[in-house]
């Protein structure tokens, strides 16, 4: 067969994609387990960090598998319900609510809204935060925070991220997000520390002490321009620059997971068991 004549470079050629192509496959599936775990990794950097037990991207991966041992119980609770799941919640660290959501036994198509959410779990993981260090059994936790998976629509993509409550659900400790394809220097600026930080003390649902006993919704959002403090006005957030659609992203998936279809119940039966 002539080197130069079209059969040998077709079969060339054949011949390096399919090379190429057991090589990418062959590597793809020997480094899928180191994949999974540098996401969980990151998840719960991520948690550590909404808590503010940690400064993302300062700590080792020691540090965090450590830190979140001692100071994060996750449980995983029914949305309908609002009640626990305690079988779940046995296996509560490898549990995958985005997966569970696509299941068509185990999930349900969402009502329409406007954080462009298609498919909710019947189960969602929740992260209760203890102030004290906990030892291997649990022993020692001292309820500190709640930190609840949230998600919904920017304007390129799906934002997933963590929020973090006081044990009231109402004042606001923290908001990240661990992933995103939204435009750098606009609807990025979500991983922005200083925008982040706007969010600490503000409030979700109503004045202090106040509870959930009479439904009215959530009152926090993302604003277009400027908002006071959390002290002067504690229910609006700084709108991102030239990301209007980002903001109000964020705001409907506040809106979505802290209501009535996402953590809602949850939240209600947990502040009426403390009342009784």
């Amino acid at each position: 067969m002539q080197r130069n004549g079209i059969p040998y470079i077709l079969g060339f050629c054949v011949a390096i994609c399919l090379a190429c192509a057991v090589v990418v496959s062959t590597s793809a599936v020997g480094l899928k387990e180191q994949q999974e775990l540098n996401k969980e990794l990151d998840r719960k950097s991520k948690v550590l960090a909404v808590a503010g037990l940690i400064t993302e991207g300062q700590a080792t991966p020691e540090e965090i598998q450590d830190q979140f041992a001692k100071r994060i119980k996750p449980i995983v609770v029914n949305l309908e319900s609002g009640l626990i799941n305690e079988e779940l919640t046995k296996t509560a660290a490898t549990f995958d609510q985005q997966k569970e959501a696509k299941d068509p036994e185990l999930g349900k198509n969402a009502p329409k809204n406007p954080a462009g959410i298609k498919r909710i779990p019947s189960n969602a993981t929740v992260y209760l935060v203890s102030s004290n260090e906990m030892d291997g059994e649990g022993n020692g936790f001292e309820l500190e925070q709640y930190i609840f998976p949230v998600e919904g629509k920017g304007l390129w993509s799906t934002l997933y991220g963590f929020f973090a409550v006081a044990p009231d659900f109402n004042e606001v400790k923290g908001l990240t997000f661990y992933a995103h394809l939204e435009t750098p220097g606009l609807g990025g600026e979500v991983d922005n520390p200083d925008w982040k930080a706007l969010w600490i003390g503000r409030r979700v649902f109503g004045p202090d002490g106040s509870t959930l006993a009479d439904w009215d919704g959530v009152k926090l959002s993302v604003i277009k321009g400027k908002a006071g403090s959390a002290a002067d006005d504690p229910y609006q957030v700084d709108g991102l620059s030239g990301a209007t659609i980002t903001s109000k992203g964020v705001t409907y998936l506040i809106d979505f997971w802290m209501g009535q279809n996402g953590f809602g119940n949850y939240i209600k039966n947990t502040l009426d068991e403390a009342a009784s």
